[in-house]
């Protein structure tokens, strides 16, 4: 027999989608501010309008049914929705908009006074929320916890990072392409001698980590020739290794991607930027599609289409 939803209590469909992400009563007792019997209680009631149990205890905590994971994605647009519905009134501006943007740095650096400007002119009372892009943002846009991203990805056909690979649900646009280049101190004795493949992979070299991988499309060029790179140092971020490069007397090279030239201007003038020598072929599998990355859920919502045509606004091909 079919169920009526007007006989179901929204509110416990709330409780269900925190269960699936805390996986325990107690910390989804502790979140809405409630006991933990009060949430068995309504666990009980979803199990009983489910026919189904929802979740099984195990010693590592609570492990959803097939059902219950089922309707974790349904759950999470639901309450997408219903904080969309919230912000719909009429011409008025809502008030406490919450914004969370998980974006690149120094690109984010760059134009965040001017962003975080034109948020305040349209939301005077918004909350802006920045993280650096890594590893987990992907997640945390799916989850919901990030609104929008802006990253690079690869170009490469085999990299794990391509456009290619991004889940269905994910929607993005590519704002522009940057290339990778080598950044060395001004007085580095490379810069004595022919520029070419072998001087570059003469010196050591200072890797960036780049979503908890150690290796790049680069590597995939110089493996199909025989080659590679000798890590002498690996830090986790561009401006670490810029850092790093920068310090007189270095002989390490870095590289990053092109646009860190407008950052170097401003925080490490000694550094001199080159190309990566490589032919025009494998310079093209390197290309970095720098890309804004939103849920499809959000495709309607008024504050992150907003939120998209602000950012692609600023954006202004940088003059390296």
């Amino acid at each position: 027999m079919k169920k009526s939803l007007a006989r179901l209590d929204l509110n416990l469909l709330f409780t269900l989608q925190l269960l699936l992400q805390e996986l325990s009563v107690s910390k989804t007792a502790k979140k809405l501010n409630v006991t933990p019997s009060t949430v068995s209680k309504s666990l009980n009631k979803l199990r009983d309008w489910f026919d189904d149990p929802l979740f099984v205890k195990t010693p590592q905590g609570l492990r959803p049914t097939p059902l219950a994971m089922s309707m974790a994605q349904d759950l999470s647009d639901w309450m997408q929705m219903g904080s969309q519905l919230l912000t719909k009134r009429g011409d008025e501006i809502p008030d406490g908009v919450q914004f969370h943007l998980a974006m690149e740095s120094p690109m984010l650096l760059i134009h965040l006074h001017a962003l975080s400007q034109q948020i305040y002119q349209r939301y005077p009372n918004a909350k802006v929320k920045v993280s650096s892009w890594d590893y987990d943002s992907l997640e945390a846009i799916i989850q919901g916890d990030a609104d929008i991203g802006f990253t690079g990805r690869e170009s490469h056909p085999r990299s794990r990072e391509s456009l290619d690979l991004l889940p269905y649900f994910v929607n993005f646009e590519v704002l522009f392409y940057d290339l990778p280049m080598v950044y060395l101190h001004k007085n580095h004795p490379a810069l004595q001698a022919q520029w070419d493949l072998d001087a570059f992979l003469q010196y050591g070299q200072i890797n960036t980590l780049w979503e908890k991988s150690e290796s790049w499309a680069l590597d995939e060029i110089l493996k199909e020739t025989g080659q590679s790179r000798t890590i002498a140092l690996t830090l986790e971020t561009f401006e670490q290794s810029l850092f790093m490069a920068a310090q007189p007397g270095q002989t390490l090279v870095t590289t990053a991607p092109q646009y860190y030239q407008h950052y170097c201007r401003q925080m490490h003038p000694d550094l001199v930027c080159l190309p990566i020598p490589i032919d025009t072929i494998a310079q093209e599998k390197l290309k970095i599609p720098f890309t804004l990355i939103w849920h499809k859920r959000n495709n309607q919502n008024p504050k992150i289409q907003w939120l998209r045509d602000a950012i692609k606004a600023l954006y202004q091909p940088i003059n390296t």
